[in-house]
């Protein structure tokens, strides 16, 4: 065996290892008794958003790819079983968060989750596809190839599938690396018990101006647990991809990135004061954009985002044009929201690291009281004229992109649900 693939080997192992005695994240299933955990990729309407051009998902086939304790696989699965149809098969390598995983479904009685061991590497033996799609979230800057694992991945994917990623982002985690060496030299070869004592007498001790210690993005230390440290400060193998390293990579893999979650922090007009600089970004090509955004922000520290296989007969996101498209709030009560936006000006939010006041469209609460995640635009047009707001379908477009331009960004809209 050559050099090269013994330590890969190695490494493998020790990953692996890793989360058979520190599970990530520390999850209790005894808590899905009173909480689903829901977040971004992976949220049935996000799916249909940024995957199915705001068709309804139906019979969805998923595939959650290095599924850990199990916070994609229940959430999806249990939005799929609200529905009445689909399935989702969970693959991990580690037996220990496989079982937690388990657990967490055994409490919610879901039935329509396949649980696997394995490595996604292997997937075409362990659980092909084809599949609608895929989740592969914290995982690829884990491995020792990631485009292999990519490339794994995307050779199951429907042509008109896609997936939902997250990976590490470099500026954001600044300081995490060179601390992360600092405790390779001082716990060498010890227990992993020991290292992790290590690193919080370290912690306890860093100079005011290391890097680590200046980041206020950081959390996972501060949660208590030892599975968070060790993930964040311990990891054997990971790296970190900017906008452009992940644009590289998804089209080396035949994909194309169809949104980031949360879009608005990669606009770079809201770290930007100055119109020439806005202009000159604003001519950027978009993917240049993102990048900028990042660079500008210098708090990203993952990129959430969504790809579908390059190619015209791909699936990609949902067209705010559309007359049958069908908009979704996606956490929040039409009428809460809708009171918010008639109360306020302006909205504020706080994203990449920046607060950013953004005006509130006049007649937005009108608007939003009524999606109700059924009626399409052109039934929310009709309804809008029964309450005495006539518009005609350009002005009611006009209204709509507004209102839209405003929630969407910050992935409080989404187009979901069309059926035709």
């Amino acid at each position: 065996m050559a050099d090269g693939e013994g330590t890969k080997a190695d490494g493998d192992r020790t990953v692996r290892a890793q989360y058979e005695d520190y599970p990530y994240p520390a999850r209790d299933p005894a808590d899905e008794r009173r909480r689903l955990i829901t977040g971004s990729p992976s949220h049935l309407l996000e799916i249909e958003h940024y995957v199915l051009a705001g068709m309804r998902a139906g019979a969805l086939n998923a595939l959650v790819a290095g599924g850990g304790t199990g916070d994609g696989a229940i959430m999806l699965a249990q939005q799929l079983a609200d529905r009445g149809a689909g399935h989702v098969t969970y693959l991990d390598v580690s037996a220990a968060s496989l079982e937690i995983a388990r657990a967490r479904a055994q409490v919610r009685g879901l039935d329509n989750i396949r649980f696997l061991q394995g490595s996604l590497l292997d997937v075409a033996e362990l659980a092909p596809g084809p599949y609608d799609y895929i989740d592969c979230c914290g995982v690829l800057h884990h491995l020792d190839d990631p485009k292999a694992g990519l490339d794994a991945l995307a050779a199951q994917l429907k042509p008109a599938g896609g997936m939902g990623l997250m990976v590490y982002a470099p500026l954001g985690r600044s300081g995490v690396y060179p601390l992360q060496a600092a405790l390779r030299r001082l716990g060498g070869d010890a227990p992993p018990a020991e290292r992790v004592a290590l690193a919080r007498r370290l912690l306890g001790q860093l100079p005011e101006g290391n890097l680590f210690r200046r980041n206020p993005y950081l959390g996972d230390h501060l949660q208590g647990d030892d599975a968070g440290l060790y993930d964040l400060l311990l990891h054997s193998r990971d790296r970190a991809y900017s906008v452009a390293d992940l644009s590289h990579l998804v089209a080396a893999s035949g994909l194309a990135i169809s949104g980031f979650v949360p879009a608005l922090q990669y606009h770079p007009a809201i770290y930007l004061q100055d119109p020439e600089l806005e202009r000159r970004a604003a001519a950027l090509p978009v993917m240049e954009q993102f990048a900028l955004a990042e660079e500008l922000s210098g708090a990203i520290k993952t990129h959430v985002f969504y790809v579908v296989n390059a190619g015209p007969s791909s699936g990609g996101r949902a067209d705010p044009d559309l007359a049958m498209q069908v908009p979704v709030l996606r956490d929040h009560q039409p009428d809460e929201l809708a009171d918010a936006l008639a109360r306020l000006s302006q909205l504020k939010a706080t994203l990449g690291g920046v607060t950013v006041e953004l005006p509130v469209p006049a007649g937005s609460d009108a608007l939003v009281r009524l999606i109700d995640g059924r009626r399409n635009l052109r039934e929310l047009r009709r309804d809008l004229e029964d309450a005495g707001i006539r518009l005609s379908w350009a002005e009611f477009r006009a209204q709509f992109r507004a209102v839209y331009a405003l929630l969407q960004p910050l992935n409080l809209l989404l187009l979901a649900g069309r059926t035709g």
